[in-house]
């Protein structure tokens, strides 16, 4: 989860670790630091907080000027936010300097056995740890790669870890296990980062790193080793998107900016996907037809919003390909004994590709001998490279934590794969499908309806600021737009906040209404027969006990406006495509709830973008 830059190169260190940490504090934002190397001298400094912390006792610190330097931004796992535990973390003799993200799990072991060897740690984290050890290999005689290697081999748990030493002035190594880390391949300078986010400005040339990797840069060499010394390689790839994508282009919030390119991101996760023929294609497929016809199940695993969306593909998978699916939280997945074996397809949803808990229950899912495809926003990244087919959303880079146009390219990832199957196994004709992608390719235009008519949802954020509790009611695809909902009002205004099933209202939830209690409510289109009239009478049901209620339908539905203190209108689109607008005002309605408290949209309390530890 927390961000990680090195460099080593001809440009000033501290100028290009900041200006990358800046891009990466979305990630972490509990505490940032950094470590440069000049002149056979270690100069660190760190602070709790967010970046501009640092930033003021960087003003006042007069760092030197220096080629080499490395720096971080962290989410806190051991020890509290505080200046002792901020990165970097350095060796006994200050002679060498480590940033981390993960956990490393035998350190408290570890952490005994320094203290029996007469170390006094500074810090409460296990970072310190692999900081004294590494100084010690190198006091001890290897250089700086070789004392990575042989820390690495004995430490347990998911890292990446980035060093730089005063006895290695040009040289700044790293190492990942089960945690995000890729290279910057520059001209005379390499770079280092958790995301290409923090080096795009420099270079589009990235190199993506394999399993248990050491990985070390010069400014002219990028060298790769595993974690015995034997040389091994990483696998080259080019962004496709520049530094403009990741700016906020005049928005006073990356979220409001993300919101705004979601039919833009809809659009480009659309492209390309019918060839010359009508049929459709994934990015990356290992699976033969015949296997893909073998699958009996399909298991959806997946954490948070990307959880949301896998509830919405149910729906589509099963409805387009009679295959029976399930969806399933990865935190609790590998931990319930789940039945899968090699006609089971898991698919597994990831922004990052990084998510811990959805790697390891993919992981899980393979030694089961389960066919694994994902679905995520990044090319190179871990989750993609140990499936066996992907699909890529390409959604460009989302900086706000809570997720908005990542989860609707989801959904249309999810439908793209039930049609793909559909295709496969026969269950769709071709014009069958090429149909529906054509109603897929109308949805960027009804998003863009509904960006346009936003002001009225944004005035409700406004009037109700004060609102301590929020309900949100659904049925069908509506229920995970529902409990998405809920989620960004958590996330973003930390407002008491609970999707439900609006089948359930009347088994307990209904309990929570009470006078003016807000409750929105995703009524299905009028197509959908007696579960549209069975949502209005649960609307009537929570009036009835004083609700206010908020409605979101379709155009033209006449039926609901009785029952509704505020209509939200929908383009009209089919029903599992429901949710790629419903979602829209749901998104734009906790953004504002949040501005108008004062908060930052942007970086939530307590949360990180990228979930990279269990």
């Amino acid at each position: 989860m927390c961000g990680i830059v090195g460099y080593v190169g001809r440009q000033t260190a501290l100028k290009v670790v900041i200006d990358g940490l800046r891009r990466l504090e979305y990630r972490g934002y509990d505490s940032a630091g950094v470590a440069l190397v000049s002149d056979g001298e270690l100069f660190t400094e760190r602070r709790a907080g967010k970046l501009a912390n640092l930033d003021a006792a960087l003003a006042d610190a007069e760092p030197p000027q220096s080629m080499t330097g490395i720096g971080h931004t962290r989410w806190a796992t051991h020890g509290a936010p505080t200046d002792r535990n901020a990165h970097p973390h350095v060796g006994r003799q200050g002679r060498v300097a480590l940033v981390h993200n993960g956990i490393i799990e035998n350190f408290a072991a570890l952490r005994t056995k320094l203290e029996a060897a007469g170390h006094e740690l500074d810090s409460d984290t296990d970072t310190e740890v692999a900081a004294r050890l590494l100084e010690a290999e190198v006091a001890a005689g290897a250089d700086l790669t070789e004392a990575m290697q042989d820390v690495c081999r004995q430490l347990e748990g998911a890292f990446t870890l980035v060093a730089v030493s005063v006895d290695d002035p040009d040289r700044v190594v790293a190492a990942r296990r089960n945690s995000p880390l890729v290279v910057g391949l520059g001209r005379g300078e390499n770079f280092l980062a958790s995301d290409v986010a923090a080096f795009i400005e420099h270079t589009r040339d990235a190199l993506e790193l394999g399993q248990d990797q050491v990985v070390t840069i010069t400014p002219d060499k990028v060298a790769v080793s595993d974690f015995h010394g034997n040389p091994a390689e990483g696998k080259p790839f080019h962004v496709d998107w520049d530094i403009a994508a990741a700016e906020k282009s005049g928005y006073d919030y990356f979220m409001l900016k993300e919101i705004e390119e979601q039919p833009k991101a809809i659009a480009d996760t659309l492209l390309g996907r019918l060839t010359e023929t009508g049929r459709l294609q994934l990015d990356e497929m290992r699976l033969s037809d015949d296997e893909l016809r073998a699958i009996d199940k399909i298991i959806i695993i997946a954490c948070g919003t990307a959880f949301h969306a896998g509830l919405v593909a149910k729906y589509a998978i099963e409805h387009w390909t009679r295959i029976p699916c399930e969806v399933e939280l990865s935190s609790e997945f590998r931990y319930r004994d789940p039945i899968i074996d090699r006609d089971t397809m898991v698919i597994a949803i990831s922004q990052s590709g990084e998510t811990m808990d959805t790697l390891m229950a993919l992981r899980h899912a393979r030694q089961q001998r389960a066919k694994v495809l994902a679905i995520s926003n990044s090319n190179g990244s871990t989750i993609p490279r140990e499936s066996d087919a992907v699909l890529y959303t390409h959604a460009g880079p989302e900086i706000a934590v809570a997720s908005t146009k990542a989860f609707l390219t989801q959904i249309v990832a999810c439908h793209l794969i039930a049609l793909y199957l559909a295709q496969v196994r026969g269950t769709k004709y071709g014009d069958e499908i090429t149909e529906i992608v054509g109603q897929l390719e109308q949805i960027p235009a009804a998003v863009t309806e509904v960006l346009a008519a936003l002001e009225p949802v944004r005035e409700l954020a406004r009037e109700m600021g004060e609102a301590r509790l929020v309900l949100f009611l659904g049925r069908h695809v509506g229920y995970p737009v529902a409990l998405e909902g809920a989620l960004k009002l958590k996330e973003l205004a930390y407002i008491h906040a609970e999707g439900f099933a609006a089948g359930e209202l009347k088994h307990g939830p209904i309990a929570l209404i009470d006078q003016g209690t807000p409750v929105f409510v995703v009524v299905p289109p009028k197509g959908r027969g007696s579960l549209h009239d069975k949502m209005i009478s649960s609307i009537q049901e929570v009036r009835a006990r004083g609700a206010r209620t908020i409605i979101l339908a379709e155009q033209g539905d006449d039926k609901v406006l009785p029952y509704a203190d505020q209509l939200i209108a929908l383009p009209k689109v089919p029903t599992l495509m429901q949710p790629l607008v419903a979602t829209v005002p749901l998104q734009a309605f906790s953004c504002e709830m949040a501005m108008v408290k004062g908060l930052d949209v942007d970086q939530p309390r307590n949360l990180a973008k990228s979930v990279t530890v269990e």
